[in-house]
């Protein structure tokens, strides 16, 4: 009987989306292949504390600690080679009665936000010579900062809508200025973000100076950098795209709104069960335009050089003409997220996407692993 590999599942995090992770978790670990895989559940607090998998685990609900304790070798709970210890500088490597702990054999992060989708948990897992699921360094951190990706994908020829940016001791210095500049650049109505985040996390809609002033102020909250962007009047569309150097792309879907109130697909209707949001796969458009959404998602994951997986957001006009809006290298993958659902629509259930992502792993590290470090 072949060995299971030990997947260290990495959850939580110092973000915003730190709720949403979670829920990516257990969706990972209820699905997960328990006769393939020996899941090492590790949580890093919204503090930046990281968690060794008992503890860890008391985050997640009654019914998945239940199946992580059915599935885990007795005595074998705390024996992990965490990696990262914000008190300590370097890599630490837990020890158990004095033996060096067993090491994961891949590291499935499901982080979502700053402090483990943009770059910087990824940087420390390439140094430190771990597989691990998902982009690496590079497509993390430009995939998360929504100023760096539209720069590329105007580069790469991709169809973006108008933007402008500004950094928040930009608008604490001389609002006024930054205010007349936007509204003069970007115009009304428009969307404030902050660069760096994502789930909808302190997005807003203005409509005029006085909201685009607030909606900086919150988007200020969550990050130094903050995106302004054009307003587009269009359906909301979705691809989710799997691979390494030959990237495919599932069916498309769409997120339909059952609330006239509502201007945008905000965190609350995105996550909460209020009923006033529709997740429809596949989204009910040509055959022609979804093939366009298809190859456009795979160029747009080509240009940030992504790796493992994503899912790429776009506006579709009235007119049909087809925007890229972003791309997200660590999508969720709650109950309700698009990404499982836009596979599963394609013909790969959730397991098997699973099984892909994490055979994209061990091969993305096999091809790092070709690199000659020395002269």
């Amino acid at each position: 009987m072949a060995k299971k590999l030990r997947i260290g599942v990495i959850f939580g995090g110092r973000s915003g989306e730190h709720e949403v992770s979670i829920r990516s978790a257990r969706a990972v670990i209820d699905a997960i292949d328990a006769a393939k895989y020996e899941v090492v559940p590790i949580a890093i607090t919204k503090e930046g504390n990281w968690l060794a998998p008992a503890a860890a685990a008391e985050l997640l609900p009654a019914a998945t600690r239940a199946l992580l304790s059915s599935q885990t070798r007795a005595g074998h709970k705390e024996d992990v080679a965490i990696i990262g210890d914000p008190s300590r500088s370097g890599l630490v490597r837990l020890e158990t009665n004095g033996k060096p702990a067993e090491q994961l054999d891949v590291v499935f992060p499901v982080l979502h936000g700053p402090y483990g989708e943009d770059g910087t948990l990824q940087g420390l897992l390439e140094m430190a010579a771990v597989p691990f699921v998902g982009g690496g360094t590079l497509a993390s951190a430009c995939g998360m900062d929504k100023v760096i990706m539209k720069a590329l994908f105007r580069n790469a020829g991709l169809p973006i809508c108008e933007y402008a940016w500004l950094l928040r001791s930009e608008y604490e210095l001389d609002a006024k200025k930054v205010l007349s500049r936007i509204a003069r650049q970007i115009g009304f109505p428009a969307f404030v973000k902050p660069a760096n985040l994502g789930s909808s996390v302190g997005v807003s809609r203005a409509s005029d100076r006085k909201s685009l002033a607030g909606a900086i102020e919150l988007a200020a909250r969550y990050d130094r950098k903050i995106i302004v962007e054009q307003a587009v009047e269009g359906r909301e569309l979705e691809c989710a795209v799997m691979g390494n150097d030959q990237p495919q792309a599932s069916l498309p879907g769409e997120y339909l709104v059952h609330n006239e109130a509502a201007h945008f697909l905000d965190y609350t209707e995105k996550y909460s069960s209020t009923g006033h949001v529709e997740f429809v796969v596949p989204a009910k458009v040509s055959k022609a335009t979804a093939k366009r959404i298809q190859e456009m998602a795979v160029k747009a994951f080509q240009a940030i050089d992504g790796s493992g997986l994503s899912r790429v957001d776009f506006f579709l006009k009235k007119d049909g003409e087809l925007l890229v809006n972003e791309i997200n290298t660590l999508p969720g993958l709650t109950d309700v997220s698009g990404f499982p659902k836009m596979w599963a629509a394609s013909g790969i259930p959730f397991p098997q996407v699973i099984d892909q992502l994490i055979d994209l792993a061990l091969e993305r590290h096999g091809e790092r692993a070709r690199n000659e470090t020395s002269i």
